[in-house]
């Protein structure tokens, strides 16, 4: 019994029980002193309704003992005996047409009124102190109104009396109810709250650390209260709980594996592309020959592993070079594709096309003049191959929508003379130390790809000593900055105004350029340069 007396005023440790053990206790002292102070004062009324009949009565005794025909002033005098009395502090008396005729004592503070016989009154005065109680006896036809002051002190002794038995009743039995509560709650509110507390705790431990449920306390718990529903609540939220973990723990399994063969995957597709990238390199001319007389300096930078952009300089059976410069449309595996199929294809046409015309050239001419013809029938047909390249990818690829802008240009190295078709590619520029940009190759057809049997008609300019050929594709231009400006053709042609002293060292100016304005913006397209100059 002592150590359940024990657990219980363990139990007042807590903040709710001491909040319910607090508020069963104000609740009980509040209902009692709402009820207690209607009786307080209904005892007062009681009490001073004793004093008012026994003083009555007093007055009456000291009548019945006077003769009929008492004068005023022996009535004062038989009055004067009722001080002897306790409570009576002193008194005045009235004839019935309200004239004073005479005091006793402490004169009373109540003011004379019209009474009937054998009516009374009453009044408190001086804050309880004194009660004074207005009279008309009905005595041998006496026309008199007597007031008598009384002190209240036994009466006020009484209610204190009165107060104090009511407050400890009061106060017992707000301890019993209060105990009598806590008793009821401990069993049926307090443990089960505190229970159910130690089941969240020991649930959420459960949860972070990835455990298997505890024993709960309210798995074994069956109520039909609001209690219950708060158990029966908890129980289907950790379920629902522990099955999320279990699906999520599932998934995050499967995400698991699903990431290691994502990463086996990027690997394996890192080192084909790599592979790729290695293979592309090597589509590209290794090292640039440059004819007698000229210099040759080509950039390549992809945004990717692979790039669509390319170029391309060969050699031609008479002694001219062809120039290329392109730019597949899209980006990755598939312009990368594209790109060296456009090569293939470019290289196998143009090797075909020369060789019909050398050997048509072979019957009509030898020596030097031949070699000038030659050089004449090649620069009026070796455009075609760009023609051919046209037409077999509009008519076996045209479905996918893929094209390809180029320049394809045959130069003359003896004399300049140069022979192109721009095919939708941005222009190339003819600068001079001493002018600037001089010329413009602009497009004189559309991409090549996208229709078959389109006309290229090819174009014909010089280069003279001293002065570049400068190409470059659309990831020069759009080079993105921070605040997304592009770095634009205007900027471009500013650069080879006052062109540098060789082919490399304009490469590389516009190269730094570019990296200077995209700062830490990631590279957007491919960034592909080629640069001639005729040594003067």
């Amino acid at each position: 019994m002592a150590g359940g007396l024990k657990n219980k005023l363990k139990l007042l440790r807590g903040r709710l029980p001491r909040k319910i053990v607090f508020w069963v206790f104000l609740s009980v002292i509040v209902i009692e002193t709402i009820i207690f102070i209607p009786s307080f004062r209904k005892r007062q009324q009681e009490l001073l309704a004793q004093l008012k009949a026994v003083s009555a009565a007093k007055v009456a005794m000291v009548l019945q003992l006077s003769p009929p025909q008492i004068s005023h002033t022996d009535l004062l005098a038989q009055l004067r005996k009722l001080q002897m009395h306790r409570g009576i502090l002193g008194g005045a008396l009235y004839g019935r047409d309200g004239r004073l005729l005479g005091t006793f004592g402490e004169a009373p503070e109540l003011a004379f009124k019209p009474m009937r016989p054998g009516q009374m009154g009453g009044q408190i005065f001086e804050d309880g102190q004194r009660y004074d109680v207005i009279c008309s006896p009905a005595w041998h036809d006496a026309d008199y109104t007597i007031i008598l002051r009384h002190d209240t002190a036994p009466v006020r002794a009484e209610l204190y009396a009165f107060f104090r038995r009511i407050a400890g009743l009061v106060i017992i039995i707000s301890v019993f109810v209060t105990i009598g509560a806590w008793l009821a709650l401990d069993p049926i509110v307090v443990t089960p709250i505190l229970r159910l507390r130690q089941d969240l705790i020991a649930a959420g431990e459960a949860i972070s650390q990835n455990r298997s449920a505890p024993e709960f306390y309210a798995a074994s718990v069956q109520r039909k209260d609001e209690l219950g529903e708060v158990i029966a609540a908890f129980r289907e939220m950790y379920s629902r709980i522990t099955d999320a973990i279990s699906k999520r723990n599932a998934a995050e399994k499967a995400l698991q594996e699903s990431f290691e063969k994502v990463a086996s995957y990027s690997r394996a597709l890192n080192k084909e592309l790599e592979q790729g990238r290695e293979m592309q390199k090597n589509f590209l001319p290794a090292r640039l020959a440059s004819p007698p007389g000229w210099e040759i300096e080509a950039f390549f930078r992809p945004a990717r592993q692979v790039s669509g952009d390319f170029y391309d300089v060969f050699s031609l059976p008479d002694g001219s070079f062809c120039l290329v410069i392109a730019d597949v449309c899209d980006k990755g595996v598939g312009a990368a594709l594209f790109m060296a199929l456009f090569r293939s294809l470019i290289r196998v046409y143009t090797d075909q096309v020369c060789r019909e015309v050398l050997n048509q050239a072979e019957s009509a001419a030898s020596g030097i003049h031949g070699r000038q013809v030659n050089a004449c029938i090649l620069h009026d047909h070796v455009l075609k191959p760009i023609e051919l390249t046209n037409n077999y990818i509009a008519r076996h690829h045209g479905d996918l929508g893929m094209f390809a802008t180029i320049f394809f240009g045959v130069l003359d190295p003896v004399s300049g003379r140069l022979t192109y078709v721009n095919g939708g590619h941005l222009p190339l520029f003819i600068t001079s130390p001493g002018e600037g940009v001089r010329q413009q190759l602009r497009a004189t057809a559309p991409a090549v790809g996208i229709l078959p049997d389109l006309d290229f008609a090819p174009r014909t300019t010089h280069i003279k000593p001293g002065e570049f050929l400068f190409g470059c594709t659309d990831g020069v231009t759009e080079a993105s900055s921070a605040d997304g400006k592009f770095f634009s053709l205007k900027r471009l042609i500013r650069i080879l105004d006052t062109p540098p002293a060789s082919a490399k060292q304009l490469v590389e100016t516009v190269a730094a350029q570019v990296t200077q304005h995209s700062g830490e913006n990631d590279q957007f397209d491919d960034i592909t340069m080629i640069a001639l100059r005729y040594l003067p």
